[in-house]
């Protein structure tokens, strides 16, 4: 019921949260396509894209080796673009499936690109790593179940989130790696005479940056125009060893709405707060919450957040940011200055000696050293020990945003090139988790 429940509210939300009434003919067609009770519309007819069938044609599937299992891939060499879904026009893209060498190759899960395209647009709504878009941050496999993606055994990438357009859809893969790619795939699609008025176009957007600016958000979601929502993330940390392994996560997710400028009008409380955990992030996976990979010792972390129970919407733009800050004791924080790197401290908590869960009749204390004129630094006798003290950091970290907005374009820079989505990679992640 998993699938049912979420595009019900999911649906519900896309025809109902654009303003305008609904056409009593053009919206004739049920808003939950999943409702296992309802009626189909007349117009309405049901389309599996696959290899072996790449157009989606009525009664002309299987026609190659006599029906038999005659053409279930695609081999993609490197440099080629193999379109996988070209439909013109109105219906919902429902579910998608791949497999195939993206699913062992670690190259290909990053060089390998998945472009979308709706109503005829010259720019692609949804522009991402494969492996980056179905949930496998830092392109690293890991099985996992969740309202959006899934991964059953490590192996393989589902989505089922509705995509709908109104007068077309392109999907398609660029094999920008080094070796031939074996592509399996299936695409599930409801083609109709039209779609409700007010529904909006779902997109994706990926980025990184290998050495985040010490005192700087990194942008999960750079700054989008018109009206839309925001779904939900996929994130990924390579941490630098330069900061001794202590704990990366105190960053707070901050989202700018509608005009917001110096101050966001949400923010959380840190980093495994946004993903429902807390107290650290160790390994899990839930509908709407998770974390695929949490290693310490390697300073890896590949988590994800979904908001499809807790609305974000904009009526104007939308930019969430989340801050590059980690924690540690006052010895590792000297013997890091000592390493002549680079960090801030923000905050401390004073706890007069007395530690979690302990009173000695003194209340516990922030002490915001930003705040302060002449803040101590560490090696100073003021500096205090504490419970903990938060500092600013810079670490390697990506995310792929997903959001739905009223057009089919958006105003987002372009997929950065293969060498900034595969610099390092190899060495500090693939060749460690395996």
């Amino acid at each position: 019921m998993r699938i049912i429940r979420y595009n019900w509210i999911l649906w519900g939300v896309l025809a109902a949260s654009c303003s305008g009434p609904a056409d009593p003919i053009k919206n004739e067609y049920p808003v939950n396509p999943q409702a296992l009770y309802e009626k189909p519309h007349p117009s309405t007819i049901t389309r599996w894209f696959s290899p072996e069938n790449p157009k989606g044609e009525k009664g002309k599937a299987g026609l190659t080796n006599k029906g038999a299992k005659g053409n279930a891939f695609y081999i993609i060499q490197p440099g080629e673009t193999q379109e996988l879904l070209a439909i013109e026009g109105a219906g919902i893209i429902q579910r998608m499936w791949m497999s195939g060498s993206i699913a062992t190759v670690a190259e290909q899960r990053r060089g390998v690109v998945i472009n979308m395209y709706w109503d005829g647009a010259e720019k692609p709504a949804v522009s991402a790593p494969i492996g980056d878009f179905f949930g496998n941050a830092l392109g690293v496999m890991r099985p996992f179940d969740s309202e959006l993606f899934s991964n059953p055994e490590g192996r393989s990438f589902n989505f089922t989130i509705p995509m709908p357009y109104r007068n077309g859809a392109r999907v398609e893969v660029v094999n920008e790696s080094s070796s031939q790619v074996l592509f399996w795939y299936d695409i599930n699609v409801l083609q109709m005479e039209s779609v409700p008025g007010n529904v909006m176009y779902f997109h994706a957007h990926w980025r990184r940056d290998l050495k985040t600016t010490l005192g700087e958000d990194f942008e999960i979601l750079p700054k989008v125009e018109g009206v839309g929502r925001f779904i939900g993330t996929h994130i990924g940390i390579i941490g630098d060893q330069k900061y001794l392994g202590t704990w990366f996560g105190e960053g707070e997710v901050k989202v700018y709405l509608d005009g917001d400028a110096d101050n966001p009008s949400l923010q959380g409380t840190g980093t495994e707060d946004y993903i429902g955990t807390g107290w650290g992030q160790g390994v899990f996976y839930g509908q709407r919450f998770g974390s695929l990979v949490s290693n310490k010792e390697l300073d890896l972390y590949s988590f994800y957040r979904y908001h499809t129970l807790d609305a974000v919407f904009f009526q104007q733009d939308c930019r969430v940011t989340i801050q590059q800050m980690g924690n540690a004791n006052r010895d590792l924080l000297r013997k890091m200055k000592a390493n002549e790197v680079e960090f801030i401290p923000v905050w401390q908590l004073q706890t007069h000696g007395q530690g979690i869960g302990k009173d000695n009749g003194k209340p516990m204390e922030h002490v915001r050293l930003l705040d302060m004129e002449n803040p101590p630094g560490v090696e100073s006798d003021d500096f205090i020990a504490g419970v903990s003290t938060n500092y600013y950091r810079s670490d390697d970290v990506s995310a792929t945003s997903y959001f739905y907005l009223d057009r089919p374009e958006n105003n987002l820079p372009a997929l950065q090139p293969l060498e900034d989505r595969l610099k390092d990679m190899k060495e500090k992640v693939w060749d460690k988790l395996k």
